[in-house]
């Protein structure tokens, strides 16, 4: 079968910034547990970028081959699977594999696709309803009426998070990094969306992080936020932790703004406020299923009936992966891009 590959260790880019290569390997034999699919639409996250560019490798025991969500259909199944058949349609949460013809899945972590949602919109869920569910629902305690700051409202993580916090029943401020996006993401159901490129100094230097706590507390009254889902990292981390209510939950899912900050305890410790940091990819295929779980039971519900759906931003062709990674890369995408098959 066709697949791309990627390096396993740091090496130097290529002007495109990807290493990914085209080779042929044996399709996959499931083992116990586990079931071989044949993808029909791969989304394209972060990790597979890094992963590209040589700075992410897969987790011990995994494939070189990136891609971490896919939509397809059944193809075998391996001993202790169940009664799935041949053929359904799926969705799946893998730590590799997903850029190639076909994938090896747990069977704990697929999830079955009702028929009016298609591959696509399918591929475009998967990894960030995971990335919601497990880090608002289940480390934050979302309950609803919580006010939900959530930073790159325009990603494909946060503009699925948008729509299931509205959804939920909580508050959405997203912030996003022009006015068009910042409406793009109001349009998703947001109360509230902040324009961060707009605060600048007279020498055209970031002042966002001086002005989100103020922003946040006028909004919500005085409130504040309840949860703040944060992929930014360092730049960001004490603004964040000045924009909690009491009791406010931290999570950090991201560095892509810095991977080392301070943190002003007193302030924690004064509203009691804790301070989360989670990956997906790494995590053990136990706690993977349960989130699978929480997204089958709690999510699916929303996205069969069009309550949610993932924003598909741009359909690549599989060969033309380094592309996708480029334009991702550039930061102009809003919501998911997905790869169809060779």
């Amino acid at each position: 079968m066709r697949v791309l590959t990627a390096p396993n260790s740091f090496q130097i880019l290529s002007p495109s910034g990807s290493l990914l290569q085209e080779s042929e390997v044996d399709i996959p034999i499931p083992g116990p547990g586990e079931v071989l699919l044949r993808v029909h639409a791969a989304g394209v996250n972060r990790a597979d970028l890094l992963q590209s560019q040589g700075h992410y490798p897969p987790p011990p025991g995994s494939s070189d081959i990136p891609g971490l969500e896919v939509a397809g259909t059944v193809e075998a199944t391996g001993e202790g699977v169940g009664s799935i058949s041949h053929d359904t349609r799926v969705m799946a949460l893998v730590t590799a594999g997903g850029y190639g013809e076909f994938v090896l899945a747990d069977a704990r972590s697929l999830i079955i696709v009702p028929d009016q949602i298609d591959a696509i919109a399918a591929a475009a869920f998967m990894e960030a309803a995971c990335t919601v569910w497990s880090n608002i629902v289940n480390v934050a305690h979302f309950t609803p009426g919580d006010v939900v700051v959530i930073h790159g409202g325009s990603g494909g993580v946060g503009s699925l998070a948008v729509q299931i916090v509205t959804a939920l029943g909580g508050t959405a401020i997203a912030t996003a990094r022009t006015p068009e996006r910042a409406q793009r993401c109001l349009d998703l159901g947001a109360a509230h969306a902040f324009a961060y490129g707009q605060y600048t100094d007279s020498e055209g230097a970031s002042t966002f992080a001086d002005a989100l706590p103020g922003l946040v507390r006028e909004v919500t009254g005085g409130h504040g936020a309840d949860i703040v889902l944060d992929v930014t990292g360092a730049s960001l981390l004490g603004a964040n932790i000045d924009s909690l209510a009491v009791g406010g939950r931290l999570v950090i899912i991201g560095m892509q703004k810095g991977a080392t900050g301070t943190v002003k305890l007193s302030t924690l410790l004064t509203k009691r406020a804790s301070l989360h940091g989670t990956t997906l990819r790494s995590r053990p295929a136990e706690e993977r299923a349960t989130i699978v779980d929480g997204v089958r039971r709690d999510l699916m519900p929303l996205f069969a009936a069009g309550t949610i759906a993932p924003v598909a931003h741009q359909v690549w062709d599989m060969q033309e992966a380094a592309r996708a990674h480029e334009q991702l890369l550039g930061g102009d995408v809003f919501g998911k891009l997905v790869l169809r098959p060779w």
